[in-house]
């Protein structure tokens, strides 16, 4: 479960005597993977706080309320509950000076599984040889390397093109097996990774059997999630045999 923690300092501690944030987060972040990102804020004097009454904005240089605590900066935390959390947030250098506000995420989405979901569109997309279902997975910006033309199409206008003169080249509709599949997910961001096996049949007769190892980049906008980049490999006989011992 995810949780914002609230770095808050105090205007009147000494902070001469804390210990640096960088092991912090190197220890929970890149050691432990407990911390996904965060960011350090400018001081509140440097704040704007808006209000609307009787359809006026109403702009006021400065912090909401002066108090001598202050939010100074926030992490996001990946943890398996709020006992974790709380252990992870005690760790942080401000703790022993200023105080730290742990809350758990609103969880009314499901986000890795609206990503499972646009993977399932893909692959009825494509039995339906249905290319508007397919591009309507795509953000409009999306940069692909389709791996039949060989190379990055910019936009859906050229991911359409690219995917229609494929589908040409193929007669009735394509199976599209999803061998493995692993995600990860941020607020706003997401990746996976994933292996697929692709059948078909060639306009010659010939039949098409070839598994693609596919790495995609999605963005949430709004309440739905798009794909924004993706890459796509086949395999290539690259000459080297096997060593049989």
């Amino acid at each position: 479960m995810k949780y914002m923690l609230l770095v808050c300092g105090d205007d009147t501690a000494d902070a001469s005597g804390m210990a640096p944030v960088e092991p912090w987060v190197e220890e929970h972040g890149a050691q432990r993977g407990v911390r996904l990102h965060g960011h350090r804020l400018q001081l509140p004097a440097e704040a704007v706080t808006v209000r609307v009454r009787g359809g006026e904005v109403l702009r006021t240089d400065g912090p909401f309320a002066e108090t001598k605590e202050y939010v100074a900066g926030y992490d996001i935390l990946d943890c398996d509950s709020l006992e974790e959390a709380v252990k992870v947030a005690a760790e942080h250098p401000v703790a022993a000076i200023g105080a730290m506000e742990v809350r758990a995420f609103w969880e009314d989405e499901d986000a890795e599984g609206e990503i499972r979901r646009i993977d399932a569109e893909l692959t009825a997309a494509h039995r339906e040889r249905d290319v508007d279902r397919l591009i309507a997975c795509y953000a409009a910006d999306a940069e692909v390397f389709h791996p039949m033309s060989g190379l990055p199409q910019s936009g859906t206008d050229a991911l359409r093109t690219a995917h229609e003169w494929w589908l040409s080249t193929l007669t009735g509709p394509v199976d599209r097996e999803v061998l493995e599949f692993r995600v990860r997910v941020d607020e706003s961001v997401a990746f996976s990774h994933a292996l697929v096996r692709v059948r078909g049949t060639l306009t010659d007769g010939e039949p098409l059997d070839t598994v693609v190892r596919s790495t995609t980049g999605y963005r949430a906008a709004g309440d739905r999630w798009k794909i924004v980049h993706q890459h796509t490999s086949v395999p290539f006989d690259a000459g080297v045999e096997e060593d049989p011992s």
